[in-house]
C-alpha cells in the first residue's frame, strides 16, 4: 500500500501587539523555489475547490483567514485535514488528488505553488487519476 504523502509546515509565526506576522520563504520553510502564488475567496457555501492532481506540482495551501477542510487522496488512502491557522501550511506532493470543502464564511485560501500554470500537469477525472497512479506502481 502506497504511504499518502503530505506535510503540516508550521511557518514562523511573530507575535507583536500591533498584530502578528508570518512569512514564507523559498528553500528556507517552504521546500521549492515558489514560482506562482494565487488564492481563492468568496467561495459560496457548499462549493467546492480542487478536485484535480498533478503529475510534477509540489503546493503549499495556506488558509489565510478562516477555515476550510482538505480532502487528499493517493488512489489506497483518503485524509481529510482542517486548517484554520494562517502560519500552518500544508504541502501537497506530486501525484495526490485534493479537494477543498467546508469552506468559513470569509475564508482564503492562498496556494504557493513550485511550477507556474501547465494544463499538461493537471489530472482532471479521478477515474484517470487513478489509472495513472496504477501505472506508476
Amino acid at each position: 500500500m502506497r504511504k499518502l504523502d503530505y506535510e503540516i509546515i508550521e511557518l514562523p509565526k511573530i507575535t507583536d501587539p500591533r498584530g502578528n506576522l508570518t512569512v514564507a520563504e523559498q528553500l528556507k520553510n517552504v521546500p521549492f523555489d515558489i514560482k506562482r502564488v494565487y488564492w481563492t475567496y468568496d467561495v459560496p457555501g457548499g462549493e467546492s475547490r480542487g478536485g484535480h492532481a498533478h503529475k510534477a506540482l509540489y503546493q503549499l495551501v495556506v488558509a489565510m483567514s478562516g477555515s476550510f477542510t482538505v480532502t487528499l487522496d493517493n488512489g489506497e488512502e483518503r485524509k481529510t485535514i482542517l486548517l484554520n491557522h494562517p502560519w500552518q501550511g500544508l504541502l501537497i506532493k506530486p501525484n495526490t488528488w485534493r479537494t477543498l470543502d467546508d469552506f468559513s464564511s470569509g475564508a482564503v485560501c492562498m496556494v504557493l505553488a513550485s511550477e507556474l500554470f501547465d494544463e499538461e500537469d493537471y489530472i482532471y477525472e479521478y477515474s484517470d487519476f487513478i489509472e495513472y497512479m496504477k501505472c506508476l506502481k
